[in-house]
């Protein structure tokens, strides 16, 4: 196996260049059956059967092969996108199908396989199964269409999930971790919450093995006002794949943390190597609910920035050298909590290995082939009534933002739309690209003012 580091975006990204793939967006398996998570991304994000449309920009720039990709979507994309990415992007396109997630969920109880979307699949030149997971159902539906198997295996996919597990690596490697505690019942994490606060802590965060998007994670505000409460209510889903984690909050005031950023190494991982291809700041809310991403982090260009970034490296390596080894493959993301301290100082700590297709996986591949050396910001917009994705694009267009390869050097890249059972939109994600990163942020409010918006971000 070897590493690779192309996080200076001149390195030109080789992902799978020889492979194509049926690609299922079972983004509804993300917590491999555990329902009630399920549920509350669902409350928490809302329209995800439209989120898999963010793949069909950028599903053939990852799996390169002679042959055509499948994509399984849940609903139809946007038509005024599908043209926007074919005939103004010339962007190659994968093929797609609709197979809608009760139907997969039917499959995987009964192994009923009369649906139409299996027997595109069986038909299909592709010959490997990916998903944002490998789990019980993609193995199940790559032997029942004959294809030889899955990207990842489906232990791999699980436990490279796993942030308990991903802990221990970390401290038998000697790499930093915040005070943590394991926990495996109500009782358990209120004695875990004393005991950091025994340690001066004033908050905490109680994190269940497998979460995405702050599901999975409750913030303890206030041990001692909040402690007792907290403890009681942590459902019993949080350790359905292990003990949870009870960790300390580290905040501004704290041995000296002056800031604290949120940075994230993307990686792709095939059988011989582990590439780091990007480094992207997540946005977060103060529920570190994921908003958006920006590449490349503002503080990584100021004096000290690229002593910051090789220690970032350095333990992205450690952990997805471990990734690799638990036998995942496909693209992935270390997070990170990155302290600034006086003087200069600063400490790094892995938060969690996401071995999927995340929200930065996506506009680090298309910014990384439509702006190689440029920035880019990602953000959600939700709009203050449905809208026809036609209307949004020509607004864009009439102003004059919007991404248009081989004319314009900037510009706003709408990549997905999530619409209601209608096909209106509700809300999507744009990808601001720009030579610089002021000047994509600088697209992105001008976005802002060119497209029906709520003023909240989303």
């Amino acid at each position: 196996m070897r590493l690779e580091d192309c996080t200076d975006r001149t390195s030109p990204v080789d992902f799978w260049a020889d492979r194509n793939a049926i690609f299922v967006a079972n983004i509804l398996n993300l917590f491999f059956g555990n329902e009630e998570e399920t549920q509350m991304l669902r409350e928490e994000v809302g329209e995800l059967p439209s989120y898999g449309g963010r793949l069909i920009p950028m599903l053939d720039l990852v799996y390169a092969g002679p042959e055509k990709n499948l994509l399984v979507l849940e609903r139809a994309p946007d038509p005024a996108l599908i043209d926007y990415f074919g005939e103004t992007m010339e962007l190659s396109l994968p093929d797609f199908v609709i197979g809608p997630h009760p139907e997969l969920l039917e499959f995987a109880d009964s192994g009923r396989k009369d649906y139409s979307w299996i027997e595109r699949m069986e038909q299909h030149a592709a010959h490997r199964l990916d998903g944002y997971v490998t789990d019980d159902a993609l193995v199940k539906l790559a032997a029942a269409t004959g294809k030889p198997g899955t990207f990842a295996s489906m232990a791999g996919s699980r436990d490279g999930n796993n942030k308990g597990m991903l802990h221990d690596h970390l401290v038998s490697q000697g790499l930093p971790t915040p005070p943590t505690e394991k926990a495996e019942s109500p009782e358990e994490v209120l004695a875990a919450l004393k005991s950091l606060a025994a340690q001066d802590f004033r908050a905490a965060v109680v994190k269940a093995p497998l979460g995405a998007s702050g599901i999975g994670l409750i913030k303890v505000r206030s041990i001692e006002d909040d402690g007792d409460e907290v403890a009681a209510s942590v459902p019993k889903h949080f350790m359905r794949e292990g003990p949870c984690m009870v960790q300390g909050w580290l905040e501004p005031g704290r041995d000296g943390i002056e800031r604290i950023h949120s940075p994230s190494i993307q990686l792709f991982l095939d059988n011989e190597r582990v590439v780091l291809f990007d480094v992207t700041e997540q946005i977060l809310s103060d529920d570190s609910v994921h908003e958006g991403n920006e590449s490349p982090p503002p503080y990584l260009n100021a004096p000290g920035g690229e002593e910051r970034l090789q220690e970032l490296a350095r333990q992205a390596k450690v952990a997805g050298t471990w990734l690799h080894e638990r036998g995942y493959r496909g693209t992935a993301s270390v997070d990170f909590l990155l302290t600034e301290k006086a003087g200069g100082d600063f400490d790094a700590y892995v938060c969690e290995i996401n071995a999927r297709t995340t929200g930065a996986t996506y506009p680090s591949v298309l910014a990384r082939h439509l702006l190689p050396e440029g920035a880019w910001l990602l953000r959600n917009l939700r709009f203050t009534e449905p809208t026809r994705g036609v209307e949004l694009l020509g607004r864009l267009r009439v102003s004059g933002h919007l991404f248009r390869r081989g004319v314009t050097e900037r510009g706003v890249f709408p990549v997905n739309f999530n619409v209601d059972p209608e096909g209106l939109v509700q809300k999507g994600q744009f990808l601001c690209l720009a030579p610089r990163d002021g000047a994509s942020r600088t697209l992105m409010e001008l976005a802002k003012l060119d497209l029906p918006c709520l003023p909240d971000r989303d």
